[in-house]
């Protein structure tokens, strides 16, 4: 006999808007975050950001650098730092894979959201390679393109 699983809700917190833009994504990954109680409470507010944000390795763990979530305005003198760093929690394979894309020329792994995913908060990473200028104009003009056409079959 077979339970059904059911899909826990997704409450988005940030998004990086620019990064489908700046950069080509490759693979996406979904991480937890080790967060500190008031950095949870703020969040639950949606006092956050990951737009200049970006994931280091540093040895066999993965970091998230410049994310920030602003101190819970309720907290007493035991607030956190905004811009800490946090540690990503992924399993061994994603951090064999993420750490072999670094090495390769140009691969740099960007925040793509945050949110609630039940109770846990998550970060969907991606390894993703930099886009140059003419890439970018290139992507746009498809995008508008596609726009006209959807226009004119309506």
């Amino acid at each position: 006999m077979s339970i059904p699983i059911r899909s826990k809700p997704i409450n988005i917190i940030a998004r990086n808007k620019k990064a489908r833009h700046e950069y080509e994504i490759l693979d996406i990954f979904e991480a937890g975050i080790s967060l500190l109680g008031t950095e949870v409470k703020s969040l639950r507010g949606g006092k956050a950001t990951i737009k200049e944000a970006f994931v280091q390795m540093k040895g066999n763990e993965a970091f998230l650098i410049r994310a920030n979530i602003q101190p819970y305005t309720h907290a007493s003198h035991e607030n956190h730092e905004a811009t800490r760093h946090r540690k990503l929690l992924l399993n061994p394979q994603e951090l064999k894979k993420l750490r072999e894309g670094v090495r390769e020329k140009g691969l740099s792994i960007v925040p793509l959201s945050l949110y609630f995913k039940g109770a846990w908060v998550k970060v969907e990473i991606a390894l993703a390679r930099g886009r140059k200028i003419h890439d970018k104009r290139q992507n746009l003009k498809q995008k508008q393109d596609k726009r006209d056409m959807q226009r004119r079959l309506r």
